[in-house]
């Protein structure tokens, strides 16, 4: 399946270019499967075979990771609290959640999603989901659009470098990448621990 989903997006910018960096990219960001560390590295390569040029590549990548994050910023807005609190009073005794708990995760966001949006635009398949929290938690949109931009230019600028500097190997980008997104889920996995394991405790001592 990865095979015919790495053949497919990489015909398509042959075919486009540009154009065709810009699409992929933008799909991408909406159905996380579709993988950057394929699109960017081949972007890459392509500026060492082709008329393709490095910051054109950039530009494409990036203009498209934007496009994607804004629409799902949009969809995160219909998703926003008002409705969370009609889910939760329908469903909550089954979730086990309160309308207190939806109150104290959109502070959350409010306090760290700024940083959020940034670290997360570097995390395979989370950097397409962040978009979708900063929109529930209404996020000023000039804000996230910056950091979506910055966090994005990072992203790309290094794996289009990466498979500039290997050339004909750039898909040796993507075993890589598999070690680095295992990596960084498992530290997620243990902050995640970590503030379950907090919350307990916090939970035990304002009962005693």
């Amino acid at each position: 399946m990865e095979d015919i989903m790495g053949q497919w997006v990489t015909s398509i910018m042959e075919q486009f270019g540009y154009l065709g960096i810009f699409l992929m990219m933008t799909l991408e960001n909406l159905f996380p499967p579709i993988p950057s560390e394929i699109i960017l590295p081949f972007g890459g390569f392509m500026t060492t075979s082709s008329t393709l040029t490095y910051i054109g590549v950039l530009s494409a990548a990036t203009l498209g990771a934007l496009i994607g994050a804004m629409l799902l910023y949009c969809i995160g807005m219909i998703l926003d609290v008002g409705r969370l609190e009609k889910i939760v009073d329908r469903y909550g005794h089954i979730l086990r959640l309160k309308r207190s708990d939806i109150y104290k995760a959109d502070e959350w966001f409010d306090k760290y999603g700024y940083w959020t949006v940034f670290f997360c635009r570097m995390v395979p398949l989370l950097r397409s989901l962040i978009s979708i929290p900063a929109g529930m938690g209404r996020m000023n949109f000039g804000i996230f659009i910056l950091l979506t931009a910055i966090g994005s230019i990072i992203w790309n600028s290094i794996l289009i470098g990466i498979g500039a500097v290997l050339g004909e190997n750039w898909h040796h980008v993507a075993g890589f990448m598999d070690v680095y997104s295992n990596v960084v889920y498992a530290l997620i996995i243990a902050g995640l621990i970590l503030c379950i394991i907090w919350y307990i405790r916090k939970r035990k001592k304002e009962k005693l």
